[in-house]
């Protein structure tokens, strides 16, 4: 068998870095993990071409070679992965398909001509569909009744990836999360018992990554990479001695819940094995909606000192806030804006409230008849459109707030002030000898891309840039790196909030920051 492997192209979003990608020499952020541990499932004999999108394309005579094609992809992803399928069927070839857009909505792809649907986790159904292919079935849904032992999980085809080409790489400890968030659909997906592989099967990932000659940063990709925390203690006590041997060849960047700051044990131990960022589901500073959306772990302790502790801990803060929760008070954008500004983290996420199919939110939105045919429940996925239900304030207040608060915190002297303060908040790591590492041969053509665009071209920021620059070298030279790095993506921030105007703009009707009376232009409220 032939199997031609796709990973569909995304469209700019926030975490695409269209720009920086550009200017250091890069095509995407991180590689599609999932495809790659999916290519290790299949049998031997198979003969396997892999292509993500992103980085390159494949060609007619890839089509021509090929058997059967095989696509994984989220559902920002939609209309390059429908597209490839209607390709696939026109010339004939069989399609299977996977990954969490399909799981959650598996009709597009139906629609679209797919014949087999790899649903849920690939550790239980690729084998399904091997057997499907074995019994000469033309086609086939796939689905598992229970979670799969992740300790089972083969090594991903980390070979199969132009590596140059990506910022940093992928790994995945666990999956799961034991939170119980309305919106979210990891708990649909991966259920709320985090499994975690053995530390010697991550530790062999890493070996492997090392012996291809990987040296940078890795993306530790787990829903809640604490959901479990005895089992992550065991991980990074493993995970120290071996980064130390290797003299840190690595620094790890995640994605956790903000009761993280809870423990400090747990924090050192983080620090210790060269983790330098965490990327936080903060959502929103209002007590009241977190409780209405069932974020209870963030009602605990106070958010601002919470980052503070994650801050002092060493590691630089991701985060992502959301607005239009049920019963949103009025100006919660600028409270958003006000968190974000008190902590000074420079890359905050912000997203217009949506009910992802299937999730809790969807389902008691369903029941009170309040979601939305033909307005945004086909952008599902995409973080600039409005909210595919009817909301409890006017749609049009939400989607002014949404957008002066991106337009605020990016405009670039705000931007690059916060990138500063972040960096001067942080607390050195006394283990890594700097926060972040570009991709060998990419940093020097990124410092000097950058330097020219900040540094020398006319820009209102250009003297902030310096000021900022000779601060940062003098006071704090290892994390010159890192507010390099920021610098850098302010690049895509400050063509992304135009993006953001535009789309919000095209399904308004009218631009929500030039209306004075945008709320009475409402479309659509309880």
């Amino acid at each position: 068998m032939k199997a031609l492997l796709l990973y569909p192209r995304f469209p700019k979003t926030f975490w695409s870095y269209d720009e920086f990608m550009k200017i250091a020499g890069l095509k995407a952020s991180i590689p599609p993990l999932g495809i790659i541990t999916v290519a290790a499932m299949l049998p031997a004999e198979w003969e396997i071409r892999f292509y993500d999108r992103n980085v390159s394309s494949e060609t007619d005579a890839d089509w021509q070679w090929c058997d059967i094609v095989i696509l994984s992809a989220m559902i920002a992803q939609k209309e390059d992965f429908l597209a490839q399928i209607q390709k696939a069927a026109q010339l004939g070839k069989k399609v299977a398909v996977g990954g969490p857009y399909p799981t959650s909505i598996p009709e597009a792809a139906l629609n679209a001509g797919a014949n087999y649907l790899i649903l849920d986790e690939g550790e239980i159904t690729v084998p399904q569909f091997l057997e499907a292919i074995a019994q000469n079935q033309e086609q086939g849904i796939f689905r598992a009744s229970e979670k799969p032992d992740v300790t089972q999980s083969p090594m991903p085809r980390f070979d199969l990836l132009q590596r140059d080409k990506y910022f940093m790489m992928a790994v995945q400890f666990s999956r799961g999360c034991p939170f119980n968030c309305e919106f979210c659909d990891i708990i649909n997906l991966y259920g709320r018992k985090p499994r975690t592989k053995e530390p010697s099967q991550t530790l062999a990932e890493l070996q492997t990554l090392y012996d291809l000659g990987w040296r940078g940063s890795i993306f530790m990709v787990d829903d809640n990479f604490i959901g479990n925390q005895r089992n992550v203690k065991r991980l990074l006590r493993e995970l120290i001695p071996w980064m130390k041997e290797r003299n840190y060849p690595f620094t790890f960047w995640t994605e956790a819940s903000v009761n993280l700051a809870e423990d400090a044990e747990l924090l050192d131990l983080m620090a210790q094995a060269g983790f330098y960022a965490v990327f936080l589901g903060i959502e929103t500073p209002d007590q009241d909606s977190l409780q209405v959306t069932r974020k209870y772990q963030n009602t605990r302790n106070p958010l601002v000192e919470a980052c503070q502790k994650i801050h002092q801990a060493g590691l630089l803060i991701y985060a992502g806030f959301i607005i239009g929760f049920d019963g949103e008070r009025s100006g919660a954008g600028e409270r958003i804006q006000a968190f974000v500004e008190q902590t000074s983290i420079a890359q905050p996420m912000l997203g217009i409230l949506q009910a992802v199919p299937n999730t809790a939110l969807w389902q008691r939105l369903k029941q009170e008849q309040r979601l939305l045919e033909g307005f945004g429940g086909e952008e599902v996925g995409d973080q600039n459109a409005l909210m595919n239900f009817v909301p409890t304030r006017p749609m049009a207040e939400v989607a002014r707030e949404y957008v002066e608060a991106m337009w605020t915190m990016y405009e670039p002297k705000n931007y690059l002030r916060r990138c500063f303060e972040q960096c001067l908040k942080i607390k050195p790591n006394p283990y890594l000898q700097q926060t972040v590492y570009f991709p060998p041969g990419k940093g020097i053509r990124l410092v000097i891309q950058l330097l020219w665009r900040q540094g020398w071209q006319r820009r209102e920021t250009r003297l902030q840039f310096w000021q900022q620059l000779w601060a940062i070298l003098r006071t704090k030279p290892k994390f010159l790196n890192m507010y390099l790095g920021l610098c850098a993506a302010g690049e895509h921030f400050w063509q992304y909030r135009i993006l953001a105007r535009e789309r919000i703009t095209q399904q308004l009707g009218f631009d929500p920051l030039t209306m004075p009376n945008a709320v009475e232009q409402d479309l659509v409220t309880v």
